[in-house]
């Protein structure tokens, strides 16, 4: 399965931003997904994962109360709203197709999208 991000950009701190992952050429619903993020000089760390049917989610502490993530099978697509953005949410975001909150459970990547929160 291919996978394609979108929707990053540049927010205030305090803004909203809903980042989308469309996934092509596999069976979509079959994959449970996950967004991950890495800021310059820091590795990859995990933000947020759902099952394959949406009934189960899970967060980083990090950002737990502030980003939900969700998903419509129909549509081939993984989304990740973001509200009360901070500069420490600056990063570049990828989505994957896996289960966990560890990369090492992620078959398919896609490429990122930068996220930039201006304080």
């Amino acid at each position: 399965v291919q996978l394609q991000a979108s929707g990053g950009g540049l927010v205030q701190a305090g803004g909203s931003l809903r980042l989308s992952c469309a996934a092509f050429g596999g069976t979509f619903s079959r994959y449970g997904m996950g967004w991950f993020r890495q800021a310059p000089g820091k590795e990859r760390e995990f933000v947020a994962a759902i099952n394959w049917s949406g009934s189960s989610t899970y967060y980083a502490d990090s950002v737990k109360g502030r980003f939900t993530i969700s998903r419509d099978n129909a549509k081939n697509t993984v989304y990740l709203q973001m509200n009360s953005l901070g500069p420490e949410d600056t990063a570049n975001y990828y989505c994957a197709a896996g289960r966990g909150s560890s990369l090492k459970t992620y078959d398919y990547w896609g490429w990122g999208t930068q996220v930039t929160v201006s304080s």
